[in-house]
């Protein structure tokens, strides 16, 4: 049984570090349940297994379009993953005589890009743009609503940047399932209120469109896989 008793081994030296790091972060509680949790069983060496998540692969069979290009959105970075992907459409229909729906356009919001996804009630209830650091640019304050949603004229210095417009115009959005597990941890500590009530809360008030992910880097992996060019957004 080497094979078992070595990745037993290195699971346990993975979790020790896993603790110590987020102990720095003062994190310590949202590690617990992983060391409690039982061991998986070994990894098997099957190759080309097929996914579990068939949402997630229905999302990824959407990327059919004859120009294609993922923005991966780590940061808030000012919203310019959306002003970019709307550069992009409208710039390849102006070269190319196409339209947005010849193209895929993939955004994937993960680490604390992820209140984008959120309804401005979310921006509000959470205080997202004061934790996210987001300014709401009509207050120069925190933003207590989603500030790239609902624009009026006038708004963005490119019409059709925002996330909504975006997403009906057939823009791929994909929300970060790790982060948004993680962030909500660290907001129910700071708040006195379960982890799991959080989360089901942000999840239950995406955008409409937005698509939950495994994680922002399988997505970013699988968009490029899919034939998606890459741009670094954050």
């Amino acid at each position: 049984m080497p094979e078992l008793t070595s990745y037993t081994t290195h699971r346990r030296g993975f979790l020790g570090r896993l603790a110590a790091g987020a102990a720095a972060l003062g994190l310590g509680g949202l590690v617990t349940p992983l060391e409690a949790a039982p061991p998986p069983p070994p990894p098997t060496r099957r190759s080309g297994a097929g996914s579990n998540n068939p949402q997630f692969e229905a999302w990824l069979n959407k990327m059919t379009g004859k120009h294609k290009m993922i923005y991966d959105v780590p940061e808030p970075n000012s919203g310019f993953g959306f002003a970019w992907a709307r550069v992009f459409l409208n710039t390849t229909n102006e070269t190319y005589g196409t339209t947005d729906a010849d193209n895929t356009v993939v955004i994937v919001l993960r680490h604390a890009g992820i209140p984008f996804a959120m309804k401005s009630e979310m921006w509000a209830k959470y205080k997202l743009g004061d934790f996210y650091k987001i300014n709401d640019a009509a207050t120069s304050g925190p933003a207590v609503r989603n500030p790239f949603t609902q624009a009026k004229p006038g708004d963005f210095p490119i019409p059709g940047m925002g996330v909504d417009e975006l997403l009906a115009k057939g823009v791929l959005v994909g929300v970060c399932n790790i982060a948004l597990t993680i962030y909500s941890g660290m907001f129910a500590k700071t708040m006195g209120m379960q982890a799991e009530a959080i989360k089901s809360d942000w999840v239950a008030n995406l955008l409409p469109g937005v698509q939950v992910v495994p994680s922002g880097v399988i997505a970013v992996n699988r968009s490029q896989e899919k034939g998606c060019a890459y741009c670094f957004a954050g």
